[in-house]
């Protein structure tokens, strides 16, 4: 049997690990499916019935690679937000962006700065292109915006890593608060602003486009609140140079032909969007509601879920997750203290919460 090559130096001193479990991993872990599958921020609310015409118009096209310019989508995308088609492009989901982002400006040895406990899809991103982290801690749950640009400026940071709503916590900053970041950071630093759930925050923390700031990449999806997770298609936003780079490492045909469909006309139904950012915030109403009548706090939340103070440590809120999902309700959690100190709830249909206000009690009983 043939040994397996040689890895390059900076994966070989990789741990081997993933930024996820799914709930697929788990279910088989557990053997039965979960009854209320409220824990990876999808949205169970569907996508518009437009977007699954479009899917079912198209399947027979399946055949075909789907149009690795994105033209079309592209084109309502820029017209969306009032730039030109150049200002946009489109990837595979904002994960696939992110991996984009990161080849284009950190290779080994590259100093990034992010939150210690954010999004780790990214920091999985930075540490296989043998980039160096430079973690922030939180402050009151939020991410440390002058804590960010301090440690950019001492490290010479050549990206800064927000997600504005936050993952994992959806607590948020206003839009003036950003541009104050983006004014602290050196001028070859990339401001990476995570978007993805631009459309469930509060106006005012989502500030206007500035399309002649090529130090700004702006993400945004079509996971969240057009419920189509499953097809991974995201965009970034961004001055017409920084645009362009992405061709030279993009994976052109990475969003498929359906995809591009399912996008096109699921921006062609706001009305189905504004109604399910309705529905997400009575969701989220409801997990407040839920989590004070077993007197447990919440984290302020502009996302599709809620952070669930359990009231102690993160190995107490670990002991809630496994009775939880013993019971049938798949949550999730941040990764590090006293992030962990939280479970995280996704909203869900009303059958979904009903079954969390049974369980959460119990599964609060369980771990003591």
């Amino acid at each position: 049997m043939r040994p397996t090559p040689p890895l390059t130096a900076v994966v070989g001193a990789l741990p081997a690990s993933v930024p996820f479990v799914g709930p697929e991993a788990l279910e088989r872990a557990l053997g039965r499916p979960f009854a209320a599958r409220i824990g990876a921020n999808e949205s169970v609310f569907g996508p518009s019935p437009a977007a699954l015409a479009a899917i079912r118009a198209a399947a027979p096209e399946a055949w075909m690679y789907g149009d690795p310019e994105c033209r079309d989508l592209r084109t309502a995308i820029a017209d969306l937000h009032g730039v030109g088609i150049a200002n946009v492009v489109c990837g595979v989901g904002i994960d696939g962006l992110l991996g984009t982002v990161v080849r284009l400006f950190a290779g080994p040895g590259t100093p990034v700065v992010t939150s210690h406990g954010g999004y780790p899809t990214f920091m999985f991103h930075v540490r296989a292109a043998g980039g160096v982290l430079h973690e922030v801690p939180y402050a009151d749950d939020r991410e440390d915006l002058a804590g960010l640009a301090e440690r950019a400026r001492a490290v010479g940071a050549r990206i800064v890593y927000v997600a504005n709503p936050d993952n994992p916590m959806g607590t948020w900053h206003d839009a003036e608060a950003i541009r104050a970041l983006r004014d602290a950071l050196p001028d070859d630093t990339l401001l990476c602003l995570d978007e993805a759930y631009a459309d469930t925050a509060p106006a005012a923390a989502i500030g206007p486009l500035d399309t002649t700031d090529g130090g700004v990449v702006r993400l945004r999806t079509f996971s969240k609140a057009h419920g189509l997770a499953g097809l991974r298609v995201g965009y970034a936003l961004g001055a017409e140079a920084t645009i362009a780079a992405f061709d030279r490492v993009r994976e052109h045909f990475g969003v498929g032909r359906l995809a591009q469909a399912a996008a096109l006309a699921s921006l062609g139904d706001p009305g189905h969007l504004a109604a399910t950012v309705a529905r997400i915030a009575e969701a989220r109403a409801r997990i407040e509601a839920i989590a004070a009548g077993c007197g447990l706090a919440t984290v302020p939340s502009a996302a599709n879920f809620v952070a669930v103070d359990c009231g102690r440590d993160g190995d107490h809120a670990r002991a809630v997750l496994a009775a939880c999902a013993e019971r049938g309700v798949f949550l999730r959690m941040p990764g590090v203290a006293p992030l962990d100190r939280c479970v995280r709830v996704t909203v869900g249909l009303p059958e979904h919460l009903d079954l969390l206000e049974r369980v959460l009690p119990e599964a609060l009983a369980a771990a003591g």
